[in-house]
Order: C-alpha cells, then structure tokens, then sequence
C-alpha cells in the first residue's frame, strides 16, 4: 500500500474543506453572478489557505478568519441577525488578500469591471 504525501499543514485541509463544502451548499440556492462571485471568493480562499500554509500565525489568522466569514453566513432573523452577503464576503476577502500583498487573487464583480461605453457622435448630443 502507497501513502499518498500531502503538502498541506494540519490545519489547510480542514479550511479547504470548509470552503468547498459551503460552496457545494451555496451551488443549491445561487445561480447566475451570484454563483460566479461565490466560486471566485472560494477560489481565492483556497489560494490562500494554501500559500500561508508556511507564513506566520498572523497572516495564517487573518486567511482563516476571512474562511470563516465566507463559511458562515447567517440567514436574516428580523432584526437580530443581519445577513452576510457575498459582497460582505467579498470586502473581507479583498482586503485581507491586499494585506497579504497578493493583488492577483482579488475578486471583482462584474459590474466593477470597466466597461466600455459606446462614443455618441456629436449629431446626437442635443445642447438647450
């Protein structure tokens, strides 16, 4: 019998799985963008579980804590308990991401990306 050698720390495997299994249960109820953005923050997530795998406790901290936040969003009770959005999700993502200097696992939404504006010719602009 071969083992199978895994690079992960002990704690990586359990946050991954964390994520994915969210996402299994996220891909219930979303579709379109907003399965889209739950794929990509989870995406990003497992990135960064994996390259702080060896970086210190603090920066380990700070991606656990932005799993968490990911992984346990709350359904709205009234007024006790707000809902955690994605786009919530999203901004905890993003900025531990910037704090760890990795721009390139930055989750941006759709409508945050620049979109081209067709030119209106100067006929068409009416001045009075």
């Amino acid at each position: 019998m071969t083992v199978e050698q895994r690079s992960f720390e002990p704690g990586t495997d359990v946050l991954i799985r964390k994520v994915d299994s969210h996402l299994a249960a996220v891909r219930a109820g979303l579709d379109g963008p907003e399965l889209e953005l739950a794929e990509r923050l989870a995406a990003a997530l497992r990135e960064l579980v994996v390259s702080t795998a060896q970086a210190s406790a603090a920066d380990r901290g700070q991606v656990r804590a932005a799993v968490h936040y990911f992984v346990l969003r709350r359904e709205s009770r009234g007024r006790l308990l707000p809902v955690r959005s994605l786009a919530a999700a999203q901004r905890v993502v993003n900025k531990v991401v910037l704090q760890l200097d990795r721009p390139d696992l930055l989750v941006e939404t759709r409508r945050e990306r620049p979109a081209r504006e067709p030119a209106v010719p100067a006929t068409d602009i009416t001045v009075g």
